[in-house]
Order: structure tokens, then sequence, then C-alpha cells
């Protein structure tokens, strides 16, 4: 006789998710909140119309599997990318630095006029990165397997 498949026996496939609105582009946010870059990791390419970001993405999906499990918090590497930017403009932050490392809070969308607007990409330490765009079109993929949290702990925001 067979048994049923159960949840706990499939296997966690790695993030490939789009966004097209506000609300999509919201849940990326939560995603990528906490994820870390160094400068030299972020490109526009004018021509493509694409902003893209090699980040190390906490994996706030499985936080809660490794502290009900005990083992180790998890990180791994992702694309995010932004597709019909038209311009890229950054505050508070030092792109000839090629060692600062940045940290992302939040990915708003602040809507113009049809359907165009401005991505705003927020920064730990008051730095920003504002995308205007045609329209939201943004993906994030994961790119590598996941590995142990160098830091070992869950990032935290105090109230």
């Amino acid at each position: 006789m067979s048994e049923d498949a159960r949840f706990e026996d499939g296997r966690e496939a790695p993030l490939n998710l789009g966004a097209l609105d506000a609300d999509d582009l919201g849940v990326i946010s939560t995603l990528v909140q906490d994820a870390v870059f160094p400068v030299t990791e972020m490109q526009f390419r004018r021509v493509e119309r694409r902003f893209a970001i090699l980040l190390n993405r906490f994996r706030w999906e499985d936080a809660e599997a490794a502290t009900r499990l005990q083992r180790a918090f998890e990180r791994v590497q992702a694309v995010l990318v932004f597709d019909t930017v038209l311009s890229v403009a950054s505050q508070g932050l030092d792109r000839s630095d090629r060692d600062l490392i940045l940290s992302i809070l939040s990915v708003t969308f602040q809507p113009g006029e049809d359907g165009a607007g401005h991505i705003e990409i927020t920064l730990a330490g008051d730095g920003a990165i504002r995308l205007q765009v045609e329209a939201v079109e943004v993906t994030l993929r994961d790119v590598t397997r996941p590995y142990q949290a160098p830091s070992h702990n869950k990032p935290g925001h105090p109230e």
C-alpha cells in the first residue's frame, strides 16, 4: 500500500518571484529586508533600462523553521532586478568607496501617472536608491544554495 506524500517531505526550491504592482513589491520587500551587498554589486544598464543588485539575502521564509528545529539561520545569494528603469539616483552613500557594504530596509513604490513612478530602496544608515520607472517590473531570484548566516543570528529591528 502506498503512503500519501507529506508536506514535510517536500524540498524547498529557490525563490523566483516577480512583482508587477505595489502589493507584489511589498512581498519582495519583505523577503529582501536585511539583505546585504557591496556597493560594487549594483549595476544600471541604461540601454536595457535595467537596474540589478547581487545581494546576500536573509532567508526570512525559513527563519521560523530554523528556530523551531534549533538549526542555523540561512542566507542565500539572490539577484534583484528592476526593469523599465529610466534613471537612477542615490543619496547618503559614497559609490566611490569600493569597500562599502549596504543593507536593505525596504523597497517601496510611489506611483506617478499611467503606472509610472519611483521605486525607492531604503538602506540602513539613511541611504537610499531611487529608480524612476515606467512601470513596476521587478524580479527576485535566488542563484545559490542557502548557506549558514555568518552572524548565526536572525536580524532584529528595535521598535
